[in-house]
C-alpha cells in the first residue's frame, strides 16, 4: 500500500473518534424508548413512574398506601408532586434510586412488581432536567429518625451517575414517606390518554389504595379504597429451566459455586430435585455424569444439556410468585369506578410461556350508565329500575354506538398508549363477540357500551419496548387471554337473554294493560256481569298472567 495512504489516516480518525456510551446518554437522545416522546405523555409518565413506585414501597412494607398527586404550573413548565406514606428510603440509597438509570432491586427478581427495570423515576428526572433544566427535589424520612432527608439530584448522563447538588435534614409532618418533585416540559389534557383516567384505572385494579389528585386548575379528585386489606405477598423463585436459553445455561454454569453438575441443576432451578437432575444428565450425554464440574463444561456439552432440559419433563413453576388481583377485589373495584348494569370476572388458573408463570384475568362492565332499566322484583313483578350514574373525570364505559372500551393491565399497572400493537387487544378483537349477542365488524373491537378489562400477572411480563406500553403476542398468553373472554362473553350472553326477555315480557304487559279495560267492558256487555263481577274476573285474569310470568 503506498505510504500515507488517505484509508490508513480515516480508519486511525475513526478508531479515535469510538467511546463507550453510557446508559444515560443513550436514553437521554432516545427517550421515546422510555415513553418521553411527547410533551403530554411526558406528563402521564412521570405520574406513572412515582405512583408505581409508591404502590410498590408500600405494599412491600405493608402499609395501605395513601398517595397524593399533585400537577401544577410554574411558569412556562409543570411541576409534578408525588407523595407517598411508605416506608421512605434510607439516605444513602435516596441519589442512586433517583439518579442512576438501571439501578434497584427487582430486576434479578423473578417475582412479581411493578417496577423492574430500574429506571422509570430516574428516567423522569432526567427528562425534567433536559426540558426544565432543574434537579428533582426529594424528601424522605425513614419511621423512628427525627428529620427527614432532603435531597437536590440530577444524573450525569456521561457517567450515569447521580450529582447531588444539595442534602440537608429537615422536619417534615409524615413520620415516614417520600416526596419526590421534578419540574419539566408537558402538556395537560384531558381524555383516553391523560393523568385522571391513568388514577381512575389504578384505583379499580388497586382497592386497597386511597389516591387524592389536584389538577393544574386546582380541581380535586379522591378515589377512595373499597378494601383495607393488602394484597398478598409474592414469593421469589428461581428461574425455571424450561425457560433458560443456550447463552444464559453457559453463563450460569461459568458462574456457579457448585462443585457438581447435579448439585447445580438443584440450586440454579426451580422444580428441578436430585432425581430429575441425574435424568437430565443422562440424556445429555457428551461425556456428562454426576461428578462433572460445571465451571469445566465445554461448549458442546452444555448445548447437548440445553437440548436434554429441553425434553425432561419438568414439573411447570409455582405460582405463589404471582398475584392476582382476585375477583372479588376486581369486582369491588369495577363497582366502585363504573356505573353499569352488568358485571362479570374470571380469573383463569396460572399458565406458563417459556418457563414463566403467569396469570390472566378477565373483566366486563356492560350496561350505558343513566337511562331507565327492567328488573324482577320479589314477587317476581316486573318494573322500570333507574340506573345511577358516577361523576367521574372520565367515563370508562363506551357509548352504545361505539366500540367497547378496552382497560388493559400488567402488573397492576395500567396500560394506556401503544394499544393497537398489543396482545391483550388482539385477543379481545380475534373473539367472535357476535356469538355472543354484539355487534362486531371484521378486524375490530366489539360495538356495545362495555368496559373489558384485562389483567396479566407475570413475574416477567413480556412488554414489547422499555416504555412498557404493549405486551407481546406469545401463543400461551393470547391462547389464555382468548378463553378468558370467551368465558366472560358467555356470562354476557346469558344476561343479554334475560335482558331481552325481560323487554318482551314488559311489552307484553304493557299491551295486555292497555287494551284489558276495553276487554272487560265488551265481556261486561256480552255476559251482562255487574261491575263487581266484571272486576273480579279481571284480577282473576291478571292472576293467572301473572302466574304464568313467574314461571
Amino acid at each position: 500500500m503506498p505510504e500515507g495512504d488517505s484509508s490508513d489516516t480515516t480508519a486511525l480518525a475513526m478508531a479515535a473518534s469510538q467511546r463507550e456510551i453510557s446508559i444515560s446518554e443513550f436514553f437521554l437522545k432516545n427517550r421515546h424508548l422510555l415513553g418521553f416522546d411527547s410533551p403530554s405523555k411526558a406528563l402521564v409518565t412521570t405520574v406513572k413512574e412515582a405512583v408505581d413506585n409508591a404502590l410498590d414501597a408500600c405494599e412491600e412494607a405493608g402499609v395501605l398506601p395513601e398517595i397524593y398527586v399533585q400537577v401544577s404550573y410554574c411558569g412556562d413548565m409543570f411541576q409534578v408532586i408525588v407523595e407517598d406514606n411508605g416506608p421512605g428510603i434510607v439516605e444513602k440509597q435516596i441519589a442512586r434510586i433517583f439518579g442512576k438509570l438501571l439501578y434497584g432491586s427487582k430486576f434479578h427478581k423473578l417475582s412479581q412488581s411493578r417496577g423492574q427495570q430500574g429506571m422509570g423515576i430516574s428516567a423522569a428526572g432526567m427528562y425534567g432536567q433536559l426540558t426544565a433544566g432543574k434537579p428533582m427535589h426529594i424528601i424522605s424520612r425513614v419511621a423512628g429518625d427525627e428529620l427527614a432527608s432532603e435531597l437536590l439530584v440530577s444524573i450525569d448522563t456521561s457517567r450515569n451517575r447521580p450529582d447531588i447538588h444539595r442534602k440537608k435534614h429537615v422536619p417534615w409532618d409524615r413520620p415516614h414517606g417520600t416526596r419526590v418533585e421534578i419540574e419539566m416540559e408537558g402538556h395537560y389534557q384531558k381524555g383516553s390518554h391523560s393523568i385522571e383516567v391513568y388514577l381512575k384505572q389504578t384505583a379499580i385494579a388497586n382497592p386497597h389504595v386511597s389516591l387524592f389528585f389536584r389538577d393544574p386548575h386546582r380541581e380535586e379528585i379522591r378515589y377512595s379504597r373499597s378494601t383495607t386489606e393488602l394484597p398478598p405477598h409474592p414469593r421469589e423463585i428461581k428461574p425455571h429451566p424450561h425457560g433458560i436459553e443456550l447463552g444464559h445455561l453457559i453463563q450460569m454454569l461459568s458462574n456457579t459455586p457448585c462443585r457438581t453438575l447435579p448439585l447445580f441443576l438443584e440450586q440454579a432451578f426451580s422444580r428441578v430435585g436430585r432425581k430429575t437432575a441425574l435424568e437430565i444428565i443422562e440424556r445429555a450425554g457428551k461425556g456428562l455424569s454426576g461428578r462433572s464440574f460445571p465451571k469445566h463444561i465445554a461448549h458442546a456439552q452444555a448445548a447437548a444439556l440445553h437440548k436434554a432440559i429441553g425434553r425432561t419433563r419438568i414439573s411447570a413453576p409455582r405460582t405463589d410468585c404471582i398475584v392476582p388481583i382476585g375477583e372479588q377485589r376486581l369486582l369491588e373495584g369495577l363497582h366502585k369506578e363504573l356505573a353499569a348494569e352488568f358485571y362479570t370476572v374470571v380469573t383463569r388458573r396460572p399458565a406458563v410461556y417459556r418457563g414463566n408463570p403467569f396469570q390472566v384475568e378477565i373483566g366486563i362492565a356492560y350496561g350505558h350508565p343513566g337511562g331507565v332499566g327492567l328488573e324482577l322484583d320479589k314477587e317476581g313483578h316486573m318494573h322500570k329500575k333507574k340506573r345511577q350514574t358516577k361523576s367521574a373525570a372520565e367515563e370508562l364505559l363506551a357509548k352504545a354506538d361505539e366500540p367497547a372500551h378496552l382497560l388493559r393491565f400488567a402488573n397492576w399497572v395500567p396500560l394506556l398508549y401503544q394499544q393497537a400493537g398489543c396482545a391483550i387487544t388482539k385477543a379481545v378483537i380475534q373473539t367472535n363477540w357476535r356469538a355472543y349477542g354484539l355487534r362486531q365488524s371484521k378486524g375490530a373491537l366489539p360495538i356495545a357500551p362495555m368496559a373489558i378489562l384485562v389483567h396479566i400477572a407475570s413475574v416477567w411480563v413480556p412488554f414489547t419496548s422499555e416504555s412498557k406500553e404493549a405486551i407481546a403476542a406469545y401463543p400461551e398468553i393470547v391462547k389464555e387471554l382468548k378463553l378468558g373472554l370467551q368465558e366472560c362473553g358467555r356470562r354476557l350472553a346469558v344476561h343479554l337473554h334475560r335482558g331481552m326477555r325481560l323487554q318482551r315480557e314488559y311489552e307484553k304487559r304493557t299491551y295486555i294493560e292497555k287494551y284489558l279495560p276495553h276487554i272487560g267492558i265488551a265481556l261486561q256487555e256480552i255476559l251482562e256481569l255487574s261491575d263487581d263481577e266484571c272486576k273480579h274476573t279481571l284480577n282473576k285474569l291478571d292472576d293467572i298472567l301473572h302466574q304464568r310470568r313467574k314461571t
